[in-house]
């Protein structure tokens, strides 16, 4: 069994490394929340207020670096959210999450999305996805400081990420918890979250 999940890891991972490596549209420019969220929204509260959601297509999902393969998987996490079981652990250096799904293509996705935002996150490749929390970015500008491990489970992912620097172990500990409320509320999370 210890086998299997470790050659499950690799293979992953390697698709994931591949992807991005065949795949990358660089762009330039900032991660603007306002600007993204008038673009998305209307620049009016009324507007706002009545902006409907386009929840099949979920163009927020798009970044400025992204592949068509790390967008279908976040839609497929967030159109399943509710078939998703995630804790966190706070520890003193960082976190440690494991989440976890019994959906067998929806684990997919799941595993492709962590260890694709690892191996970014190691060659500081921020994606700036649209709905993307300002945590992440400061997870980016510091990825340096972060250490990951990575385990497989039967019905998920386990990942330990510390940290000697105590702002970037409080940003872990922010993500994490953010990446819960997504979890447990899907885009009502990121809309809540991007209003304010």
């Amino acid at each position: 069994m210890k086998f299997k999940t470790t050659i499950l890891l690799v293979a992953v991972f390697g698709l994931g490394v591949l992807t991005m490596w065949l795949a990358p549209h660089l762009l330039s420019g900032d991660h603007d929340y306002a600007q993204q969220m008038k673009a998305h929204h209307g620049s009016s509260v009324d507007g706002q207020k009545n902006h409907a959601h386009d929840e099949m297509n979920m163009p927020g999902l798009q970044g400025q670096d992204t592949t068509e393969s790390e967008v279908s998987d976040l839609k497929a996490i967030f159109k399943n959210h509710k078939k998703i079981t995630r804790t966190v652990k706070n520890i003193p250096n960082g976190v440690i999450t494991t989440t976890q799904t019994k959906d067998d293509k929806l684990r997919g996705a799941l595993v492709s999305h962590v260890v694709a935002m690892v191996a970014r996150l190691e060659e500081k490749r921020d994606p700036k996805i649209i709905i993307q929390s300002p945590t992440l970015d400061k997870l980016f500008a510091q990825s340096e400081a972060i250490n990951t491990q990575i385990t497989m489970t039967e019905l998920g992912i386990v990942v330990s990420q510390t940290s000697s620097n105590p702002d970037v172990v409080k940003a872990l500990q922010t993500h994490a918890g953010e990446v819960s409320d997504m979890a447990e509320r899907g885009m009502e999370a990121v809309h809540e979250r991007m209003s304010n």
